[in-house]
């Protein structure tokens, strides 16, 4: 995608939320599920569930009339000779790209930038998440073809140019590269010391050989010159290497800097440059909307600016911003609309959509049922229904993506012993082993049952003092809270202490945040996929395909 997949906080609420319901305190995501949000989502509902509305759309036909018959074709004819160009035209792609050539054939989609060594595991997942949607809601009569975008026009290399893999001797590793930054991340050429780099770490994880020397061919295949004997990009080694692992299961992937699919966007950025403001002010009126609803928006647009970037003739991507009759970039040049369509008619993909028109021009290019997305990322659909109205597109179903948190062996049986779940030591690692020994030990002191007892009686005391003294039951009210506080924090530290004291004994509470919050953050969004293939191979990529589409799992590794 053209944005991060970034979570923000989340909080759970007491009931389903409707139209002016209270919503403090929830993120925008977790609204959406709920059906809070539905005013801002095309195809969502104020009941229900997004599966459903998913379901509801593509039985009425939702999409399927996106491309005339010139469209359609010149769409497939362009992605044939995108994979073609990397070498990927392999018989399961071949009939994707037929079923997409049907008359009623839609896709769903699902994107993000092209990581080092495919980058942090979620990234796989969503891709993962795309083919196992698109297999559920396919007919023989109305195919559906699994699409990855991948974020070639990102110029932000500090997110993508490093990789972490946690090996078998639980080692935690981290290779960073030096990508250069300011430019599109799709026009940086594969350098050798980068697959020298991925080789000596490979080399040096520990790990099965069979799974190292598959890992390795991995990387061999996707370094590989491009069939007209040119080097492959950065982009088109994340997109060999994503297809090696899900292009056998009918992943079509799509690379908006490719020549002949830039082409194909170039109306629907002309469009947006003959109005350029008017995007940006519907984003921001939709900012004010969630504001007052007490949601925090994700996307903003200040005054001029457009939703649009210039690749210059250095390579550096700039935001077009907007005078009232002239574009310029912050290096001080300046454009009349004549100027930047003329650009477009001689290379559209120097023109590149922000992330506020990004998924407008991936929905007038296909004919998508559904938009896969992370939390932050539905957090930014949001605000951009206006925009979709503006280019006359109909927005899609967001549907939150499939989430994957990968359970090794020695992980797996430490949690069933504490009890606990991936989750539930994501959230407070300390308070799940802390909870744990304390039970084992039958140590009350910690239990939430002594400190509802305790809260019975101060409420009880709490009472009776105010039917002595009526003026007392504001004050007792408030001491009793802040006891209770006061209390269930002493608590949480005891708790912390005794997981310290047995992670200096067992190494339980490090092990867990080793494998669940790597550098303190949740695993998949930290460890790459390769890390399992690497430990335990191809058995990780059958589980993952065996997943229901948008699950939130927890898959043990046998």
């Amino acid at each position: 995608m053209g944005v991060s997949d970034a979570t923000p906080p989340d909080c759970s609420a007491s009931s389903a939320a409707g139209p002016g319901a209270e919503l403090h305190g929830l993120s925008v995501a977790a609204a959406y599920r709920r059906g809070a949000l539905h005013h801002f989502f095309a195809q969502a509902r104020s009941q229900g569930t997004p599966r459903e509305w998913l379901q509801e759309w593509r039985d009425a036909g939702g999409a399927s009339s996106r491309l005339d018959a010139e469209q359609r074709t010149a769409l497939v004819a362009a992605l044939r000779e995108y994979h073609a160009h990397l070498g990927l035209l392999t018989p399961a792609t071949t009939a994707a790209l037929d079923a997409l050539a049907h008359p009623a054939a839609r896709v769903v989609v699902a994107g993000q930038q092209a990581g080092l060594l495919t980058g942090p595991a979620y990234a796989v997942h969503k891709a993962a998440d795309a083919a196992l949607l698109a297999r559920e809601l396919g007919t023989e009569d109305a195919p559906v073809v699994g699409v990855f975008w991948i974020a070639s026009q990102d110029h932000d290399a500090e997110e993508v140019a490093w990789v972490s893999l946690l090996d078998l001797e639980e080692r935690l590793w981290r290779e960073v590269v030096d990508l250069p930054g300011g430019s599109p991340v799709g026009r940086v050429p594969w350098q050798p010391e980068w697959t020298a780099a991925l080789r000596q770490l490979l080399a040096d994880v520990a790990a099965p050989e069979p799974h190292r020397r598959a890992v390795m061919n991995r990387l061999d295949a996707a370094t590989q010159p491009l069939a007209d004997g040119g080097v492959p990009g950065w982009a088109d080694v994340f997109a060999r290497l994503m297809h090696g692992l899900l292009g056998g299961a009918g992943l079509v992937l799509l690379d908006p800097l490719f020549p002949a699919l830039a082409r194909l966007m170039a109306p629907t950025i002309a469009r947006e440059l003959g109005r350029p403001l008017e995007g940006p002010a519907r984003i921001e009126a939709a900012a004010e909307r969630l504001s007052a609803l007490g949601l925090t928006p994700q996307l903003r647009r200040p005054a001029g600016a457009t939703n649009l970037f210039l690749e210059g003739e250095d390579g550096g991507r700039r935001l077009l911003r907007f005078s009232g009759d002239t574009f310029s970039t912050d290096d001080g040049r300046e454009y009349s609309l004549t100027e930047l369509l003329d650009v477009l008619e001689r290379d559209p993909s120097r023109i590149t959509p922000a992330a506020g028109l990004r998924p407008v021009v991936q929905d007038a290019l296909l004919p998508n049922l559904a938009l896969i997305l992370g939390d932050g990322e539905i957090a930014y659909l949001a605000q951009l229904g206006g925009v979709y109205e503006l280019h006359g597109v109909r927005q899609p179903v967001v549907w939150p993506r499939l989430s994957v948190t990968w359970l090794e062996p020695n992980v797996a049986r430490l949690l069933r012993r504490l009890g606990a779940t991936a989750a539930g030591v994501q959230a407070d690692p300390a308070g799940v082993l802390g909870r744990s020994l304390a039970a084992e030990r039958s140590i009350s002191a910690v239990s939430q049952e002594r400190l509802a007892a305790l809260a019975g009686e101060w409420a009880a005391l709490s009472t009776e003092l105010a039917a002595l003294d009526p003026t007392l039951e504001r004050g007792s009210e408030r001491a009793r809270q802040y006891t209770e506080r006061h209390f269930a924090a002493l608590q949480q530290r005891a708790m912390a202490a005794l997981a310290r004291q047995e992670d200096t004994r067992s190494g339980q509470l490090s092990r867990l945040s080793l494998h669940l919050l790597p550098h303190s953050k949740p695993q998949e969004r930290e460890l790459s996929f390769m890390t399992y293939l690497l430990k335990h191979g191809p058995v990780v990529l059958d589980l993952l395909l065996s997943q229901r589409a948008g699950a939130q799992a927890e898959v043990e590794i046998p």
